[in-house]
């Protein structure tokens, strides 16, 4: 199987430290007026740069969209959650939709573990941790406690790989903030708190 990849440094190097099966040869995708042909494509930097791929219409192609859901997209685009830190994870979260079957052929011949989810804005994990961050900042400006005593309290106390302000960072903030203001149209919950809109600005 041969596959094309678009994706920036960070994400080059989670794709590689996920790995691939040995029978599956990777382009990675370096002039977009040049795109090989590949039995399936994967664009990471899709939400950044918006779609590498649109003239691709016969072979599926895998978008790192987590916000935006896919009723605006081509048949063939299917959307995982690749933000940073996600992709490193056992198992990765797919939307199917009427896919299935080539999201299955796909990723089982790379040797990639997932998950079918619901075409959702933020899928499953994105939501939690978008959540928990949301929470930490609402703590951080009622002064319960300080960033490093968050992260370390919610590494320890739950086993988390990152504290929420530690994820903040790798996901980037504005992603966060994106995906809270797109939940909380329809959902109160999802509210930003106002010392992570504080620190949006600032930066």
């Amino acid at each position: 199987m041969q596959i094309v990849v678009k994706a920036n440094t960070e994400q080059k190097q989670a794709f590689l430290a996920k790995g691939v099966a040995e029978d599956v040869w990777v382009n990675w995708l370096t002039d977009e007026k040049q795109i090989p042909f590949a039995d399936a494509y994967f664009d990471l930097c899709f939400e950044e740069d918006g779609p590498s791929f649109s003239g691709i219409t016969d072979q599926p192609v895998f978008i790192n969209s987590v916000i935006e859901t896919g009723d605006m997209l081509p048949g063939n685009f299917i959307r995982l959650n690749a933000w940073n830190g996600f992709l490193e994870r056992d198992s990765i979260e797919v939307v199917a939709a009427d896919s299935e079957k080539i999201v299955d052929a796909v990723l089982k011949k790379i040797g990639w573990k997932y998950n079918i989810v619901p075409d959702i804005p933020g899928m499953i994990a994105a939501r939690v941790i978008a959540m928990i961050i949301n929470e930490a900042y609402f703590g951080l400006g009622d002064e319960i406690s300080t960033r490093a005593e968050i992260d370390i309290a919610m590494k320890l106390g739950t086993n988390y790989p990152y504290g929420p302000f530690e994820w903040s960072q790798k996901i980037g903030l504005s992603k966060i903030y994106a995906l809270l203001k797109k939940l909380s149209v329809q959902d109160s919950r999802y509210l930003v708190a106002p010392a992570l809109e504080k620190e949006l600005t600032i930066q």
